[in-house]
Parts: structure tokens; C-alpha cells; sequence
């Protein structure tokens, strides 16, 4: 039995608002520092996404097996953070999925460190038997091109370090953005850090002191929005709670959607509304580099293929270890369009338009990954014939993603087969 929706909008305009919860990226970093620092650390808005659910019950869990399902950001924070854990001893596990998806820059680093982590299985993949203990720290050097989430989860813990921790990025840094955004909120922790240039030192123990943290909605979620209101006739929708000041580097999309599509950004107090331009000339062609937000990539190619612009994108290495390859996945989905795609192992272009009317269903796969399924949902303005199959995997990043469609006039229809 395998279940979809059918996803339609009978005008081609977007007008309404939405309210999202707190950010999946800023959630889950925080909630491993309130469990360093326990009543230290007070947090609001906490995203209500499946991810961060998975993250906390692990945190509060007397259970030694711990599976983590598909949240990837969950088995590498909580690789560093039960390392720590003295005398504790915890399996980490999770999907077949997860079971692919590479830790062993991670773990690699940890064990350098004096940490005690086994693979169950397959050498460098999950699952893992972590013995906590306590850690000196001192330096480590760790290869920055591969997923950042590696250096956040080292960055989270140094400060229970007796010697704190230098960390050397080598190589070229990924996902900068993600770094910045867990340094910053080990600052506004009480955590005494430095960085300069591919050098960052995380100083022993922190400032004492209760700190508080109202979470701000997430940007990655407010893309497939900017999404819409490009391919959109007419756009005014308001997103709330966003501020001007994010620590999110996801909040690049307002810039690439006003530069590129067309979509203004209008800031007020806690909320943005987004417009669409008047008189606004799409380009023929889109050259852009996601290094630094790849989480993004999906949601700018859809809208290209959906308003016929070619695009190349560049920096994507890290998709092919996601949920799923995401550009051998957009690659497959976008040819039922008739949109011709070429990639490699760090690029996506959109090269041809190979366009026939649309007069039967076409089904999108969602590979077990949340982003796309949203990502694909904004062509549901371009025809009533699109089906999404597992529409559950939104449940990742963003649970509310369908109700809150319906309350713009999309129309879903769920099935089973």
C-alpha cells in the first residue's frame, strides 16, 4: 500500500498567512546545550518537527538503543554528546537510509580525541557503540568539506573539555553558514569561543548565568513560499516569526528570490511578507553558488523548471548524502516534465525544456526526504495532475506543510494504492 496526495490550486495566485515554528537547525543545537547545561538554558518556539522530537526524546531516554529514524542531525549531535556522557553506554542506530550516510570524519575525530566509538557494522556508517567518558581535548584537524554538522557537533560539546578544543578546518568549508549559526549561539550561551579564519577555540567550562532563547521560525521552511509566489500570477503572503537579524544562512533565500524572481521581501517587526514585483523580467539563465545554503538547491530548481529558466548551480557536494541523492532525485523527477537535467557530483544544471501538455498524472517520489516533497509541491499552480507519493516525510522538517497549503486554497486530495 503506498499512499499520495494529489495537489492542485484553481487559481494561479497566493494570498494568505502562515505562522511556522521555530527552526529545526536552531532547535536542535540548543537542545543539546540545555542538556550540558541543564536549568542554565531556558528555550521557546521549539520547532514541532519530527527531527527535534527524535532529538529530544533520545536526550531524556534511559534506553541504552537509541534509534534515530532518518534525522541525520540527530545521530551526529548525539555522537558527540553521549562521547562525553561518563560511564554511560548507548547504541546509536537508525534507517536503512542513515545506515548509508557516512560519520566517520566525525567519530574518526572523536576517537583522536580519546573518545571510545565502535561500528557495529559497516566501518565508517552507522550504527555505533559510543562509551562515554570524560575528554581531555587539546586540537584536531577535520576535513570541513563534507557536512558541517560534524564541526557543530564537535563545537557543542569542547566546552566540557578540561583543555577546551582548537578545531582546524582542511579543505574547503561547507555550509559555512550552520558553523556561524552554532557559534553564535554558543556566545549567547556563556561559552568563551574564537574564531579566525580556519581556526576555531572553544574555551573550558562557560560564563554562569541563565540565558534565554526565543527561537525564530525557519528559513528553510519560508523557501518553498518564496517557491510559490515566483511561479505564482499574484503573490502577498505572510510568514511570521522572522526577524532581520537571523543567525540562519538559510535567509539567503530572500536575496536569491528578489534578484532573481522577482519576489520582494518586506520586513515588520516579527513578520515578512512577500510580493511579487511589477514589470519584474525573469532572466533566461541562472548561475548561482549554494555552498554556503545547499538546502535551498531543490526549491530554486523546481521554480526554474516550473517558469522555463535554465539555471547552474554549483557547491551541492553534500546533497549526495542526505536523505537521499538529491541530485540524482531531482534529475529523475524533473524528466517526467520533460526537463532535461545534468549533474555531477557537486553541480546541477538545467539544460533543455523538452515541455509536452500535461494531460495525465504525473507522480512525484519522495526518496524518504522531506524537502522533496515541499519542493515539488509549489508546481501544483501549473497543473491539477501532480501527485506526491508519502506526503508523511514532511513530518521531518515541517509537520504543518500541508494543513498550511490548504489554508492558501491549495487543494489535497489523500490516496491509497
Amino acid at each position: 500500500m503506498s499512499s499520495y496526495i494529489n495537489i492542485y490550486k484553481e487559481k494561479n495566485c497566493l494570498s494568505g498567512s502562515i505562522s511556522i515554528t521555530g527552526s529545526k537547525s536552531i532547535s536542535n543545537r540548543l537542545l543539546i546545550l540545555k542538556a550540558i547545561y541543564k536549568d542554565d538554558i531556558y528555550i521557546e518556539n521549539i520547532s514541532n518537527c519530527e527531527d527535534t522530537k527524535v532529538l529530544k526524546k533520545s536526550l531524556n531516554s534511559t534506553s541504552n538503543i537509541l534509534d534515530i529514524h532518518h534525522a541525520g542531525t540527530a545521530m551526529r549531535f548525539l555522537t558527540s554528546y553521549f562521547s562525553i556522557q561518563e560511564g554511560k553506554e548507548v547504541v546509536l542506530t537508525g534507517s536503512d537510509r542513515m545506515k548509508e550516510r557516512p560519520i566517520y570524519v566525525l567519530v574518526e575525530a572523536l576517537k583522536k580525541l580519546g573518545s571510545k566509538i565502535f561500528y557495529l557494522e559497516k566501518s565508517g556508517y552507522p550504527p555505533i557503540k559510543i562509551l562515554g567518558k570524560k575528554i581531555l581535548g587539546g586540537e584536531i584537524d577535520i576535513d570541513a568539506k563534507i557536512s558541517s554538522q560534524y564541526i557543530s557537533s564537535l563545537m557543542l560539546i569542547a566546552s566540557q573539555f578540561k583543555m577546551g578544543l582548537k578545531i582546524f578546518l582542511k579543505g574547503n568549508i561547507t555550509s559555512i553558514p550552520y558553523i556561524k549559526m552554532t557559534f553564535n549561539l554558543l556566545s549567547l550561551a556563556g561559552v568563551q569561543i574564537f574564531w579566525e579564519k580556519k581556526m576555531i577555540h572553544i574555551y573550558p567550562k562557560k560564563n554562569k548565568g541563565k540565558k534565554y532563547f526565543y527561537i525564530e521560525s525557519d528559513w528553510s521552511s519560508a523557501s518553498y513560499y518564496y517557491s510559490m509566489a515566483a511561479i505564482a500570477n499574484n503573490s502577498h503572503v505572510t510568514l511570521s516569526s522572522y526577524n532581520n537579524q537571523s543567525l540562519q544562512g538559510d535567509r539567503e533565500i530572500a536575496s536569491i528570490y528578489d534578484k532573481n524572481f522577482g519576489i520582494s521581501t518586506f520586513f515588520d517587526k516579527n513578520t515578512i511578507t512577500l510580493k511579487k514585483k511589477c514589470n519584474f523580467f525573469l532572466p533566461k539563465f541562472i548561475h548561482l553558488n549554494l555552498n554556503k545554503t545547499p538546502d535551498l538547491a531543490q526549491t530554486i530548481v523546481v521554480t526554474c523548471a516550473a517558469l522555463g529558466i535554465k539555471c547552474n548551480l554549483k557547491g551541492l557536494e553534500t546533497l549526495k548524502i542526505k536523505e537521499t541523492d538529491r541530485l540524482l532525485a531531482l534529475k529523475e523527477e524533473l524528466i517526467k516534465f520533460g526537463i532535461i537535467i545534468k549533474i555531477t557530483d557537486n553541480y546541477l544544471e538545467i539544460i533543455n525544456f523538452c515541455r509536452k501538455k500535461i494531460s495525465s498524472f504525473i507522480k512525484i517520489k519522495t526518496y524518504q526526504d522531506h524537502r522533496m516533497a515541499m519542493s515539488f509541491s509549489p508546481l501544483g499552480l501549473c497543473t491539477s495532475f501532480l501527485k506526491i507519493e508519502k506526503p508523511n516525510v514532511v513530518e521531518k522538517s515541517y509537520p504543518d506543510f500541508w494543513k498550511d497549503l490548504k489554508s492558501l486554497g491549495f487543494f489535497i486530495n489523500s490516496y491509497e494504492e
